[in-house]
């Protein structure tokens, strides 16, 4: 495998941080651009270089002014943000629990924030070496996969995603043909984004960030390079859009 870049956005959520790690011991990984909304100076990252983001369209736009020195040259960009729950809302279970403001934050955190950086990314992706950007879906956000209803704006909000990625791939195809793009569905993994929602999943569909981290990584390897997004799982099985 060539040098490359890695570029991890949202870079504070546990899979990422996890990726992290795996790239700094990447001897093939010449660097790593974190982006987080505050700085994670973690020990044993000694390639890797924290960015402060707010994720508005201005702050986005720096940090990719700021990448320009290494345009084509990033290879691997994960893009993990996302929100489930927090201290004030919890997953809808039923309509007559729906928010204006709960659908807003969700859709604002989940689908918005990922298309800006995916609309920015063109011309630091483009060039010779092939290259992977990685999008944090989820299996709850495939229509054709939606059997029992309920989590209304998560559901929507991935589900959007996955239409984004799509379209993005198509213009991707023609303006920087050695992008691939993928929805990534990380299970349900032991983090606090998951903790509410475990006690139902079986200890084996359980997973750490660092085998999922492992699992995304080893997708990004060896995935065809065929200008058409993938929508994956853990297991590198298609979901169905």
């Amino acid at each position: 495998m060539p040098s490359f870049y890695a570029l991890v956005i949202g870079a504070s959520s546990a899979i990422a941080q996890a990726a992290i790690q795996q790239f700094e011991a990447d001897q093939n990984c010449l660097g790593v651009f974190a982006v987080t909304r505050s700085t994670l100076s973690t020990a044993n990252t000694t390639k890797t270089q924290w960015l402060t983001s707010d994720y508005t369209e201005e702050s986005i736009q720096q940090i990719i002014n700021d990448l320009m020195p290494y345009a084509g040259k990033i290879n691997k960009v994960l893009i993990c943000n996302g929100i489930l729950h927090n201290e004030s809302m919890m997953p809808e279970r039923k309509l007559e629990e729906m928010k204006a403001s709960q659908m807003e934050a969700i859709f604002h955190s989940n689908t918005i924030v990922p298309m800006l950086w995916l609309s920015r990314l063109i011309p630091i992706l483009q060039g010779k070496e092939a290259t992977q950007v990685a999008l944090f879906s989820a299996r709850i956000g495939s229509i054709s996969d939606n059997k029992t209803g309920g989590w209304y704006s998560y559901r929507a909000s991935k589900a959007a995603l996955n239409m984004l990625v799509q379209t993005s791939s198509i213009e991707y195809a023609r303006r920087a043909k050695n992008v691939k793009l993928i929805a990534f569905h990380p299970g349900t993994t032991d983090t606090p984004l998951s903790k509410p929602f475990q006690r139902s999943v079986p200890k084996d569909k359980l997973f750490s960030a660092e085998f999922v981290a492992t699992q995304l990584l080893s997708i990004m390897t060896n995935i065809t390079m065929d200008n058409k997004a993938a929508y994956l799982d853990w297991n590198n099985q298609t979901i169905e859009w």
